[in-house]
C-alpha cells in the first residue's frame, strides 16, 4: 500500500522553499540534528548532500539547511527576510547563531577574508576597493596544471597515431 504524502496545509514548513513534503516539524528537527555535529567554537555544523564544507548546505529535498533550521529550531520565520549566521560559518545551524535580517543588512555584514582558502594574501581591486574574488596565485597555478594536462593529452594522442 503506497504511503500518501502528508502535505503541509497551514504549517510553517510550507514557507520553506524546496523542502520535502514528507517532513513534519518534529521529523525535520530530528533529521537536522542527526546530520550535524558540534564544533569546538560552538557551531552546529550540518552535513548536507554535497562533499564541500564551509558553504551553505541543502537538505530534506532542496531546502537550505540554515533556513529549515531557523523554522524548526528558532521559529517565527518571515520569508521576506534572509536567515543569516552571526558566526560567519555558512554551514552552521546553531539556533543561537541564526537571525533574520533584510537582504541589505546581510550584504552589509558579509566580510571578505584577507586570504584565499589556500592561505595566499588577496589583492585589493582598485576599481571597487574590495578584495579580488579570484586569487591570482591560485589562478596561475590552476592554469599551469591545466596546460600540463592538455600537453599530456596531446602527447598521448600523437603517440597513439604514431607521431612524435
Amino acid at each position: 500500500m503506497p504511503v500518501e504524502p502528508r502535505g503541509y496545509g497551514d504549517s510553517v514548513l510550507s514557507a520553506v522553499k524546496g523542502l520535502s513534503r514528507y517532513h513534519t516539524e518534529e521529523s525535520l528537527r530530528a533529521y537536522l540534528l542527526q546530520r550535524s555535529h558540534r564544533t569546538d567554537n560552538g557551531c552546529l555544523v550540518i552535513h548536507g548532500y554535497g562533499p564541500r564544507r564551509g558553504i551553505h548546505q541543502k537538505v530534506a529535498g532542496r531546502a537550505w539547511a540554515h533556513i529549515a533550521a531557523y523554522v524548526v529550531l528558532v521559529g517565527g520565520y518571515d520569508p521576506a527576510l534572509d536567515v543569516d549566521q552571526t558566526c560567519g560559518a555558512a554551514d552552521c545551524i546553531e539556533p543561537t547563531h541564526l537571525r533574520q535580517v533584510s537582504r541589505a543588512d546581510a550584504s552589509r555584514n558579509r566580510v571578505q577574508p584577507a586570504q584565499c582558502r589556500n592561505g595566499h594574501d588577496r589583492e585589493l581591486d582598485p576599481a571597487t576597493g574590495r578584495y579580488r574574488r579570484v586569487c591570482r596565485t591560485c589562478n596561475r597555478d590552476a592554469q599551469h596544471r591545466w596546460r600540463e594536462r592538455e600537453a599530456a593529452e596531446v602527447a598521448q594522442a600523437r603517440a597513439a597515431y604514431g607521431r612524435s
